[in-house]
């Protein structure tokens, strides 16, 4: 299996991982007010969590998959419109070709706001870049709904595996 068709898997699950756990938090007794909430003053709270999760999927697109697909960069005002862009979130990655994507021995080569600056081949992006980064915004997510209270547990975060699930004998 190609680096390209492993992530693509990998944010067709976890984008459905978030899409669970944002719909579950729609029932919470704080309501969109949990959008505000956020683990340490220092951090971001869960609406651009949300949102830093969905920018980690564009950005990989458009550089590895040579896509020009524009981030939306305007808050997140309520459960309905998370859902609603990471069904789109979703809906990009499933048009995406991995065969598009670039050999992964080549180079890619980004830069940073602050002035820092990467070279490393595709397959190290994908892997020690993009992957860690989105991985980093969905679990801050998945920490604040912990710590605000929501019901959710690995299953929850785990659950597309219950397509491999063996039955009983």
């Amino acid at each position: 299996m190609s680096y390209a068709t492993a992530a693509l898997a990998t944010y067709t699950n976890m984008l459905g991982t978030l899409d669970n756990l944002v719909a579950k938090a729609s029932a919470h007794p704080k309501g969109e007010a949990l959008l505000q909430a956020r683990l340490a003053e220092d951090m971001f709270p869960l609406h651009t969590q949300i949102r830093f999760t969905l920018d980690q999927v564009t950005t990989a697109l458009n550089r590895l998959g040579n896509l020009e697909l524009a981030s939306d960069e305007s808050d997140i005002t309520s459960f309905a419109d998370a859902r609603a862009r990471i069904a789109k979130a979703k809906d990009m990655v499933a048009a995406t070709d991995p065969a598009t994507w670039p050999s992964a021995n080549d180079m890619v080569e980004f830069d940073l706001p602050n002035g820092m600056g990467f070279v490393m081949q595709a397959h190290e992006y994908c892997r020690d870049w993009a992957t860690p980064q989105f991985y980093f915004h969905l679990m801050a997510a998945y920490a604040i709904l912990r710590a605000e209270g929501l019901a959710i547990g690995k299953i929850d975060y785990v659950g597309y595996m219950m397509k491999y699930l063996k039955q009983p004998a």
